[in-house]
């Protein structure tokens, strides 16, 4: 029998496996429901989806809140411009999709008694969450950006506080989105960093996929820098693109690509074409791709930065992703990547929206071979040990807390 029947709501889900848009909801999902409990994930609806009604123990229930399509813009990253700001859209979408997500949500609970309701991002799940409740147990988990338009929009920060004040258990992917959680209201008592987890079996290193990769993109024996994620700006590809106009001078036959897709992909693809063509714009790629994409490259570099609103990354799941594949990893000094890398340890880390240090560090790490593996397998080791998804399970396990035999609610 169950230990809960948990209804979990989302603003972004693989819209079909391997499927790059919010991936780390994924094994969160599926990880509480191999641990025994009855998952039930709410969601909006968006034409692109392809999901049986349940996979891998997590049952699916997505709501329609659009009347014309071009309002269809409620989560799957498609409601922030560049992720600095909602733009004009999702905002006259919002009451819209938070009604119908409430009401999706609450008769999902009370058809399936549910004996807790897992809300995922403060802003706008939080508040569906908090809605949908009613006496069942409130966990809110914080993703970054939920905590950015919350910072950055009074009615938001207003509308955040009254959901942690609602929340039984906080939970925040990184330190630093911990702390701006409370500055936010959140109780300090009921709030907690839980990271993300890696799949250690996908990304790994691999020989076959090295030559795979390298022969598909005619890399050769070429050094090879790679790194993913969404073309928004907090993701730093920017200065990725000048570091690699740098190295250029000395390493004439780097080779450098970034997977993703996103507002600035115009912007960034005449930035490399400036650069001189060192930098290929992969456009967007499955979870697979990605992992052996990690697992050709050289260097990988996650150059997040704080972006002009302030928006910066919690703890990117690809950072964690890269680390588990065995390749030496170059991140910034920005919010949670110090949590997972030791500088010189089990990775570099450089200030952020420097170029010239991103590029010595990458340097570095290219011509010093013996000591850049060495880094990649410690890298490895670290994130298998501390950072797999069954933990995080457990972690979540223990905010949804220990039902009484009669706890399901009607």
């Amino acid at each position: 029998m169950s230990r809960h029947v948990v209804v979990m709501i989302a603003t972004s889900y693989p819209r079909f496996p391997g499927d790059g848009v919010g991936s780390f909801m994924e094994p969160i999902a599926t990880s509480v429901a191999a641990r025994g409990h009855e998952v039930h994930l709410v969601a909006p609806w968006h034409p692109a989806i392809r999901r049986a009604p349940v996979e891998q123990g997590v049952h699916f229930h997505f709501f329609k809140y659009a009347i014309v399509p071009a309002m269809n813009v409620f989560g799957y990253a498609q409601g922030l411009r560049a992720d600095t700001d909602l733009k004009l859209a999702a905002w006259c979408a919002t009451p819209a999709a938070l009604a119908a997500g409430w009401f999706k949500a609450l008769r999902v609970a009370q058809k399936k008694r549910a004996t807790v309701v897992h809300a995922h991002w403060v802003i706008p799940g939080g508040v569906i969450g908090a809605l949908a409740a009613g006496g069942r147990r409130l966990v809110v988990s914080l993703h970054g950006s939920d905590v950015f338009v919350a910072e950055r929009h009074r009615v938001l920060g207003q509308a955040a506080r009254r959901v942690f004040a609602r929340a039984a258990h906080v939970t925040a992917c990184s330190d630093d989105l911990h702390t701006r959680a409370i500055a936010l209201g959140a109780p300090p008592a009921r709030t907690e960093t839980v990271p993300y987890g890696v799949d250690s079996a996908r990304f790994a290193p691999s020989d076959d996929a090295r030559a795979r990769v390298r022969r598909d993109l005619g890399l050769g024996d070429r050094p090879f820098v790679f790194t993913a994620g969404r073309l928004v700006r907090k993701k730093g590809f920017g200065v990725l693109i000048d570091a690699a106009a740098r190295l250029r001078t000395r390493w004439p036959d780097l080779a450098v690509a970034i997977a993703g897709h996103g507002d600035l992909r115009d912007e960034l693809a005449a930035q490399a074409a400036a650069a001189g063509g060192v930098v290929t714009l992969l456009g967007n790629r499955s979870q697979d791709e990605i992992a052996a994409l990690c697992a050709a490259a050289d260097v990988i570099a996650v150059p997040s930065v704080h972006d002009e609103a302030g928006n910066v990354d919690g703890l990117p799941n690809f950072a964690l992703e890269a680390l588990a594949s065995g390749t030496p990893v170059v991140a910034s000094r920005v919010g949670g990547l110090p949590q997972a890398i030791v500088d010189g340890r089990s990775g570099r880390l450089v200030p952020e929206q420097d170029a010239a240090a991103l590029a010595g560090a990458i340097e570095a790490l290219l011509g010093d071979r013996a000591g850049a593996a060495a880094i990649g397998t410690a890298a490895r080791a670290a994130v298998v040990r501390d950072f797999g998804w069954a933990r995080v399970a457990e972690r979540f396990d223990a905010a949804y807390g220990s039902p009484a035999p009669d706890s399901r609610l009607s």
